[in-house]
């Protein structure tokens, strides 16, 4: 489930603490690379849980109304959004309960927050469509929750805010970890009832091997890759620059060099994207001729082993 985008971006931030605390150890923040990134695995478990949180706040709800609807003799209210076949599949999930109970995830002391996206999701128009429905199935089922989470969870700064107060380890996981919740809940099928697996933390063992390894790198060889980046910038002087982009580039020349089967531009562009996010406006643009300079010096000297393809950022 991490990815290697996820990995870059605990990198670039473990690496720039590393150089504002330096009485820390580089094993010290190894070990907090690999904490920060089974908090992002832990995230991912948080917001499948809010799932099953919000179902059993609707589930509260369908037995007040039912209870009063007996009382006063009216239509009782339906029961297919807390019946719903993914969300119960989802709620007895075996992995999931694991992850929950290894880790004390817990929705309980929001239940204020839960209820506000209850209101929201009852306002939707799938919500709305859905329930008007005269039957469904899994497929309907399944398909609904993708499109709430989507719609309601996604991209929603309260949510956001909630959870950065709740771990500063999250602040700037939750856009990539939506996506891994979104395609966990298109992967589950009915057939796997309770067994059902999840994404699982690592792709496989390289992608924690690459985690450990580009931190390790882009410190051990920070000499040698702010030599090059001092050689390509020629008269600008780099302590000009913003400092977010000098480690940026340390990390990127680190990854072109240290990974033979990772394309140049494919790194290029990824540490590009990430200057745009946690730089300055105009990081981007710079450090994408930078790196692009200087990896065209360094095949020249056979110092970098890579093809390079036309740079078209």
């Amino acid at each position: 489930m991490i990815n290697r985008e996820l990995i870059r971006i605990k990198v670039v931030q473990l690496v720039y603490a590393y150089y504002q605390n330096s009485n820390r150890s580089l094993d010290f923040v190894e070990k907090e690379l690999l904490f920060s990134l089974s908090k992002s695995y832990e995230l991912y478990a948080y917001l499948l849980q809010l799932i099953i949180a919000i179902t059993n706040e609707e589930r509260h709800r369908f037995e007040v109304i039912t209870a009063r609807s007996l009382r006063e003799g009216t239509e009782p209210p339906s029961d297919r959004f807390v019946n719903n076949r993914f969300a119960v599949q989802l709620e007895e999930n075996i992995q999931l309960a694991q992850m929950i109970g290894a880790r004390n995830l817990s929705w309980q002391d929001d239940v204020e927050y839960i209820r506000s996206l209850c209101d929201r999701i009852e306002q939707t128009p799938d919500y709305q469509a859905y329930m008007a429905l005269e039957t469904t199935d899994y497929d309907t089922d399944r398909e609904l929750w993708r499109k709430l989470y989507k719609m309601v969870l996604q991209n929603n700064e309260s949510l956001e805010s909630l959870l950065e107060e709740k771990s500063i380890y999250w602040n700037d996981d939750k856009d990539i970890v939506d996506t891994f919740v979104i395609k966990t809940i298109k992967r589950f099928d009915p057939g796997n009832g309770s067994d059902q697996p999840l994404l699982p933390e690592f792709k496989d063992e390289d992608d924690r091997k690459f985690a450990v390894k580009l931190f390790r790198e882009a410190v051990v060889g920070a000499e040698t890759y702010q030599q090059y980046m001092a050689e390509a910038s020629r008269n600008w002087d780099l302590s000009r620059l913003a400092y977010m982009d000098l480690v940026i580039m340390q990390i990127a020349l680190a990854e072109m060099l240290t990974f033979p089967n990772i394309p140049v531009s494919v790194t290029i562009n990824e540490y590009v994207d990430l200057a745009k996010v946690y730089s300055t406006p105009k990081s981007g643009s710079y450090i994408n001729g930078m790196l692009d300079s200087i990896a065209r010096h360094l095949a020249k000297e056979g110092i970098l082993l890579k093809p390079i393809a036309n740079n078209k950022q």
